[in-house]
């Protein structure tokens, strides 16, 4: 029988443990039938989370169709390749697919036909340019990327909504395709719809990203209004 209140899905989501943003902006692009389960791992070791196999299979325990892996690697080199490989190689451990979120936002800049694009980060111009270095190497054409400078991982989750407006400001200043942001614990899903009203570019968040992608693995292509056109039209 489906479950009571998920008759569509069950989708896990899993997050490094000191992100306290990834859950509740997955939980504001839910659809109707569908229900979120969270899990925590612990980020470090070679293999981007020594526990993240662990942690995975905890959650087949509710049945998910499919987890969303709240997290991008992009500020370490060739960091979003090893975190898909590490997805893939767990995802064939526990036998449900694993969606990460820096593959995720390739996707849907693809997706949108974006080329040139501008990238908003919650990092320092030097990690800056790893996460530009990654994105050109995935075929984009970086011509504006700016940091919110966040001192420390669990700083970025406190980063005020007015210093996150004023960097895609900054970005948006360039003649790019689209905006794309990355570090799953930069909140931005709620802003989403206000930033492509001011700016009149699409709008990829990672956090957006990698359950858009998630749902459309699982076959649910609802058009989840409010949070861009990704969501929306794609």
């Amino acid at each position: 029988m489906p479950d009571t209140l998920a008759p569509r899905a069950v989708i896990g989501v899993m997050t490094p443990a000191m992100n306290t943003v990834v859950q509740p902006e997955l939980e504001l692009l839910r659809p109707d039938g569908v229900t979120n389960q969270m899990q925590r791992f612990r980020l470090g070791g070679d293999s981007v989370s020594d526990d993240l196999p662990e942690e995975a299979e905890k959650l087949l325990d509710c049945g998910p169709r499919a987890i969303a892996v709240g997290l991008t690697t992009d500020a370490g080199p060739g960091g979003p390749e090893k975190l898909s490989k590490r997805c893939e190689a767990v995802s064939k451990q526990i036998g449900v697919p694993l969606i990460s979120a820096s593959y995720a936002d390739y996707a849907a800049l693809r997706r949108l036909g974006a080329r040139r694009i501008g990238i908003v980060t919650p990092f320092d111009a030097e990690v800056d340019a790893v996460v530009k270095a990654n994105a050109e190497a995935a075929d984009f054409q970086v011509v504006a990327i700016k940091g919110t400078r966040a001192p420390t991982l669990p700083a970025i989750c406190e980063t005020s909504l007015s210093d996150i407006r004023n960097v895609f400001a900054d970005v948006a200043a360039a003649e790019c395709d689209a905006i794309l942001q990355v570090g799953t614990a930069l909140p931005v899903v709620a802003l989403i719809e206000e930033l492509e009203d001011a700016h009149g570019k699409p709008i990829v968040a990672c956090n957006a990203a990698v359950y858009w992608q998630t749902l459309r693995h699982v076959g649910i292509t609802d058009p989840i209004r409010g949070f861009g056109r990704l969501l929306e039209q794609h």
